[in-house]
């Protein structure tokens, strides 16, 4: 799942660091000595946070349009884009499940070079980006039932 966060970014001209400020992200900040390293700071800072809601269930932060967001003087606003499946992967905060399927549907994925894992994760994140305009309870709830069938 991928999800786009304006930042506000701001340069520090004592010192020549950088902060990133992500709005809508309670708490999430990140500063690094470069441009491009406190952009993929507030990437991976906000990847966490993130996660850490979808872990516990609670609902995902909504991202702000980028015309709502006004950062402060001398700071301007650039667009974050977090992977979450890739983030979890790299964080090792993943979960490992068996599953079942036919042997035949193996053999099939298997001479087709279809990775059942990246099939199963894209769908079910597919079914969970479509049901996030839900309640959160009812959208745990409708997952646990695609998962019982």
């Amino acid at each position: 799942m991928k999800l786009i966060y304006p930042a506000c970014v701001y340069k520090d001209e004592e010192n020549g660091s950088y902060e990133v400020e992500i709005p809508d992200i309670p708490g999430c900040s990140a500063e690094a000595d470069t441009l491009a390293d406190a952009i993929m700071r507030g990437i991976d800072a906000a990847s966490d946070k993130v996660l850490d809601a979808l872990e516990d269930g609670g609902p995902i932060p909504k991202a702000s349009s980028l015309e709502s967001i006004h950062p402060g003087d001398g700071g301007f606003v650039n667009l974050l884009m977090l992977d979450m499946n890739a983030y979890a992967e790299k964080s090792g905060r993943s979960t490992t499940r068996h599953i079942q399927i036919p042997t035949w549907l193996f053999n099939f994925a298997e001479q087709n070079s279809v990775d059942p894992d990246l099939v199963l994760r894209e769908s079910l994140t597919a079914v969970y980006e479509k049901q996030m305009g839900r309640d959160d309870a009812q959208t745990r709830g409708n997952l646990l039932e695609l998962a019982r069938r």
